[in-house]
């Protein structure tokens, strides 16, 4: 059967003290949102539909350019009354799973168990036993253990405050009943709202069948009010990155100090040391070594390169058996061929370094075409910028440039040419020369030193 997959984000989440949606609070670089929305796209949905309400406007940026269609609950009625307003979006018959937006760390394989198990009853919950109960749904059975209800928190008597087994929120209904159980939802409770898990006991007074999905991991369900929570989850996801990681062979010096905030593709026998954090999709080639303390964001790096301490990596492509850092910047649209070495306090940006070229210490290379084998002295920086436009700079193979170089571009070192340190070069450099670019050394003898003043 179809299925569509319905997301409740409409909450204004005031428990954050923020002037923006809870939903767009963000975890692991992503708004707690999107991770619903990726969870759900795994199980392979006709269509996801997102409830927004309190600052939907700001919802809808925070997702937008996504295959997502949002239907606003203008006013907050409950959960049960923000699936009714889907009613006109949702595709005829399609079953419906409804996930809450503020439980990011549900995976993909618990949905699908609840889609396979929802086969075979009228409506399917998923469930699980917390440390404690208190403040969550508990899910009623029969002595057969048949569920037979939800009962809120605030409408438990003492024998129901007693279950263990809670209401996770997330819930599977046959397209063929839905419309039917919502339309009978009444607010007759202590909150005065059209509970979602109302549908549990109408099913069952119909005489369908209600299954429960209990989860294996509590830490799943667990959902975000405020900030202090949302800093449980994110410990809790980083955990399960870390987890991922050494379980393909990744050495980390430590789990509780790695910081994911996207996807690593890593291949064998990488070691990352602690503090790292990692942005968006990282691919890392095999025996690759990232020092501590390093931010690498959106970039490839491949076999048996180093990263050393204290290194910012964005959209970059890495290649083999390079060295970079420590203490180095390399910017997004840096290409480093193989063998290449990046050393102590160099920025690089939008450049491509040519194979076992050297960059060691103190540099600036921007806006540059630099070939194989060129080696750059300290304090050297490739003037891209005039203060309105950005010119490029080419630097061809085997070239030699001293130290406290400035190259103005647009600007060609012709290949092998030789530049002398302290040069300023606003003119091509020939191949094979050595060009000199320094005012006549001057000892002025009158001059004496400043004295200090007395104030």
């Amino acid at each position: 059967m179809p299925l569509s997959i319905v997301i409740l984000a409409a909450g204004q989440g005031t428990r954050m003290k923020s002037s923006r949606p809870k939903l767009i609070h963000r975890l692991a670089g992503k708004p707690l949102l999107q991770h619903a929305v990726d969870a759900s796209r795994a199980v392979e949905p006709e269509q996801i539909i997102v409830v927004v309400g309190h600052g939907a406007e700001q919802v809808r940026n925070a997702l937008q350019g996504q295959d997502l269609h949002f239907v606003e609950q203008r006013e907050q009625l409950g959960t049960g009354h923000a699936v009714q307003q889907c009613l006109g979006a949702i595709s005829a018959g399609n079953d419906v799973l409804v996930l809450v937006g503020d439980v990011p760390l549900i995976r993909a394989e618990t949905l699908a168990r609840m889609v396979e198990q929802g086969k075979e009853a009228a409506v399917c919950v998923l469930s699980f036993v917390p440390e404690s109960a208190f403040g969550y749904g508990r899910i009623v059975r029969d002595e057969h253990r048949n569920v037979i209800a939800i009962v809120e928190q605030k409408d438990t008597d003492d024998d129901q405050a007693g279950i263990g087994e809670c209401n996770s929120g997330i819930m599977l209904i046959k397209g063929d009943r839905l419309q039917g159980l919502l339309s009978r939802l009444d607010n007759d409770n202590a909150q005065g709202e059209y509970y979602l898990t109302d549908v549990v006991g109408l099913a069952v007074d119909s005489g369908d069948r209600v299954n429960a999905v209990v989860c294996d991991q509590a830490s799943e369900v667990i959902g975000v009010n405020d900030q202090q929570q949302l800093a449980v989850v994110e410990k809790l996801y980083r955990a399960r990155q870390a987890e991922a990681l050494m379980s393909r062979g990744v050495k980390l010096f430590d789990p509780a100090r790695i910081d994911i905030r996207g996807e690593i593709d890593a291949g064998q026998d990488v070691e990352i040391d602690v503090n790292c954090v990692f942005e968006g999709m990282v691919t890392l080639g095999n025996n690759v070594r990232i020092g501590a303390n390093c931010v690498i964001r959106n970039t490839s790096i491949a076999d048996h390169s180093v990263i050393q301490p204290m290194t910012w990596i964005e959209e970059a492509v890495i290649g083999r058996g390079v060295s970079i850092g420590p203490f180095a910047r390399i910017r997004a649209g840096s290409r480093l061929d193989d063998s290449v070495k990046i050393g102590n306090f160099v920025e690089t940006k939008q450049s491509r370094i040519g194979k076992g070229s050297k960059v060691n210490h103190l540099s600036y290379i921007g806006d540059t075409e630099m070939g194989a084998d060129v080696n750059i002295g300290a304090g050297t920086i490739t003037c891209n910028y005039d203060g309105v436009n950005k010119f490029r700079t080419v630097i061809e193979d085997g070239v030699f440039i001293g130290s406290d170089t400035q190259l103005v571009a647009p600007v060609r070192v012709e290949r092998n040419a030789t530049i002398g340190a302290g040069s300023t070069i606003t003119k091509n450099a020939p191949a094979d020369k050595l060009t000199i670019s320094r005012a006549k050394q001057v000892t002025i003898e009158a001059w004496s030193k400043p004295v200090k003043k007395d104030t």
